[in-house]
């Protein structure tokens, strides 16, 4: 019979993981003070807000935990039940402790072939190699636990390390354990023979012999079973025997070390078993959360083992192998020995599909190398469930790193994801090809264009950045100017027609004022592009500066119209007499002798900037188009394109819609076209360009009349009350 504690203990896990998976969540405001306490689905729908958010988009909704699956779930319940376990009385607490450490110490030392070993297990997957190092000052250094480090002074102990290990490893082991950084030495990797990744033997005898005749002491070396970037196996068979020559402390770790559980090892692996030391971190290999690490090591004496804190005599301490007791359990071997199995295989299947690209380069299987950080970026989005990531690497610079033994198992990898990441690669690393082709190409056509400048930013991965320049010599307002014109410059691209993608650059760390230009295939006409750029912000600054003079000639124009009209409304009344003013007098002596003016109205010309009469509008009843205005900037080559053709392409003669012959032929037409129609089509786009500008002008002169005629009327209506108010004043007198 079960027991209905834990029975009703892991009901409860499942509903609570259910609840927590659940993507729906509740948008109500919490406070911490609860009177009267709340219920356990109350507290767990606040956590399920906590893990959520509240102010997700729609397009987050659909967000879940990670592939937990029901080993996952073991994991957990181990945590619910270290704490149900940890209330027991004493001595059966020690007696359950017991048995779960040594059965989970003895089923890894089987499962990673490390026979006689024992176990630390850790939360950190540091602490464990710094527990070891404390273990082995200990053991070298006899008076260590009386004396201290003043022991140390007189024979400096010294940790090597590879330069190809994870990042601050040194500095975090120097700093726990107190010592200074010059106790620890960094061994360069192979620059002459072997792989760049492994670390150099030859190099490290000589550093071990230098350090001894220098009166220090060789204390511990950590090799490497798959470097953090690149995933090298140093050799640990000729680094065993050369600390066994020294009676040096071996420490291996890397995430190779899965592969011990496989039937087959390669012998550089497989070296590791005869190690003094060892990290595994199953939590990452199996799809395990909440697991700890475990570093397994042989030691003969228990009491250094325990100063040095590799061993408790806490039986709670013990029980944190609990969940990785219950998740091996469920697994069983031959499920633990399949996951590892099948993340060696998709390494595998993408190692093969790799060696028949000529543009990719492969560093090591679980890793291959490409030049920016942006394919890596862009497969993760296209592909998440491969778990790529971008690492920067000493030799090979930025990298795109696929290491299924760590990720494979909490993301559910498959062998569809693996074909899915190949084919994204073959789609994106030939437009990487040619962008970087014709980058040299863009800068130079960049550099030779007046009023573009090129801006250098090596961490741009599209074609290149450019700038357009002001003519403006003031530098107060120059930035601003610049930033107006690039700004719209962006804008206007934006709206072509064409594949290229312009934006403002990173959102940190980028150049202010200036346009990015993505990346680009193989059939761009960087000289058209360039062009369009140039005419485009030229088109835009006088389109600006024109904007601003616009307002203060208006602005005089309008003073000049009013003194105008008040000069046209006295000339008008001395033109027909005091009497016509007189409201009944003027419209009798207006019907006996009807007096003809002319209409006199004015017009503003934009383009001139001066006021004009409209008495030839009135006679020939066509408005005029005044002074023509300048030409709009364009392109010196207006090229004819085919149907279906986008901006900045050039037609390639292997296009697959063609047959060659025809290719050849359709391509000789279109270029005598070009020739003929050239000078044609070109007088033909400014004249249309000038008639539109023209337009636009006068129908700004036709506003700016009929202002001005009824401001005219307005003063002739005062004018006339005037008069009136004169004529009812001589009568009262």
């Amino acid at each position: 019979m079960v027991d209905p504690t834990l029975a009703e203990m892991g009901k409860n896990l499942n509903e609570a993981m259910k609840m927590l998976e659940d993507n729906q969540s509740c948008s109500s405001a919490y406070h911490f003070s609860f009177p009267s306490g709340q219920d356990m689905v109350s507290i767990l729908q606040l956590v399920q807000n906590l893990m959520h958010g509240e102010e997700e988009d729609e397009s987050s909704q659909s967000y879940r935990l990670q592939n937990v699956g029901e080993q996952g779930h073991m994991a957990l319940l181990g945590h619910s039940l270290a704490a149900y376990i940890s209330v027991l009385n004493r001595e059966r607490l020690r007696n359950l402790t017991t048995r779960i450490l040594s059965d989970t110490t003895l089923w890894l030392c089987r499962l990673f072939r490390y026979e006689n070993g024992s176990a630390y297990y850790h939360e950190d997957d540091r602490e464990g190699l710094l527990k070891v190092c404390r273990l082995v000052i200990h053991s070298c250094y006899e008076d260590y636990t009386v004396e201290g480090f003043n022991v140390l002074y007189n024979k400096q102990p010294v940790i090597y390390i590879s330069s190809a290990a994870r990042t601050g490893l040194g500095q975090t082991l120097c700093s726990q354990l107190g010592l200074p950084l010059s106790c620890m030495c960094r061994v360069p990797c192979n620059t002459m023979f072997g792989s760049q990744h492994q670390m150099d033997v030859a190099l490290l005898d000589r550093l071990i012999k230098d350090d001894i005749n220098s009166g220090k002491l060789p204390l511990l070396l950590v090799a490497n079973a798959g470097t953090p970037g690149a995933g090298h196996t140093d050799k640990i068979g000729r680094l065993k025997e050369l600390c066994e020559q020294y009676n040096i402390w071996l420490h291996v770790e890397g995430v190779n070390l899965a592969t011990l559980a496989l039937g087959y090892v390669s012998s550089s692996v497989l070296a590791a078993t005869k190690c003094d030391s060892m990290t595994l971190t199953l939590g990452s290999w199996l799809g395990l959360p909440a697991v700890p690490a475990v570093t397994l090591y042989r030691h003969e004496d228990p009491s250094l083992s325990l100063a040095a804190g590799l061993t408790s005599s806490q039986p709670v301490e013990k029980l944190r192998a609990l969940p990785l007791w219950l998740s091996l359990q469920y697994l069983g071997h031959d499920g633990i020995v399949e996951r590892i199995k099948r993340a060696s295989q998709l390494s595998q299947r993408l190692l093969e599909n790799l060696k028949n690209m000529d543009f990719i380069k492969t560093s090591v299987q679980p890793a291959f190398n490409t030049w920016s950080s942006l394919l890596g970026e862009q497969l993760a989005q296209l592909v998440p469930a491969s778990g790529v990531d971008v690492v920067e690497l000493e030799d090979e610079g930025t990298c795109v790193r696929f290491s299924p033994l760590m990720t494979s198992a909490v993301l559910g990898t498959e062998v569809q994801d693996v074909d899915q990441l190949v084919d994204c690669l073959k789609m994106k690393i030939p437009i990487l090809t040619c962008t970087l082709q014709l980058r040299e190409e863009f800068e130079q056509e960049v550099k030779r264009t007046v009023g573009l400048s090129y801006i250098e930013d090596l961490s741009w991965p599209g074609l290149g950045v450019v700038r357009y320049n002001s003519d403006r010599k003031n530098d107060d307002k120059q930035e601003k100017e610049a930033e107006k014109i690039n700004t719209g410059l962006l804008k206007k691209l934006n709206e072509l027609e064409s594949d290229l993608t312009f934006s403002l650059g990173p959102e940190f760390g980028g150049e202010k004022n200036c346009v990015y230009i993505g990346m680009v295939t193989e059939d761009l006409d960087v000289s058209e592009l360039v062009e369009t750029i140039a005419a485009t912000g030229r088109e835009i600054e006088e389109n600006s500066r024109l904007l601003e003079n616009m307002t203060e000639v208006v602005r005089k124009g309008i003073q000049e119209a009013q003194v105008q009209l008040q000069k046209a409304n006295e000339e008008r009344l001395l033109e027909e007499g005091l009497l016509r003013q007189i409201p009944v007098v003027g419209s009798v002596l207006n019907w006996f002798s009807p007096f003809q003016a002319s209409p006199k109205g004015r017009t503003f010309n934009l383009t001139a900037g001066s006021l004009e009469s409209t008495e030839p509008t009135y006679v020939s009843k066509v408005q005029g188009t005044g002074t023509t205005p300048p030409p709009t900037p364009t392109p010196n080559r207006i090229k004819q394109r085919l149907p279906g053709q986008k901006l900045f392409k050039r037609y390639l003669r292997s296009s697959d819609g063609f047959s060659e012959t025809s290719s050849v032929s359709h391509t000789d037409d279109l270029e005598k076209m070009e020739q003929r129609s050239h000078s044609v089509s070109t007088v033909q786009e400014q004249g249309t360009v000038e008639t539109e500008k023209a337009e636009q002008q006068n129908e700004i002169a036709q506003v700016t009349n009929d202002k001005t005629e009824d401001l005219q009327s307005d003063k002739s209506q005062q004018s006339g009350n005037d008069c009136t108010k004169v004529e009812e004043q001589e009568s009262l007198r």
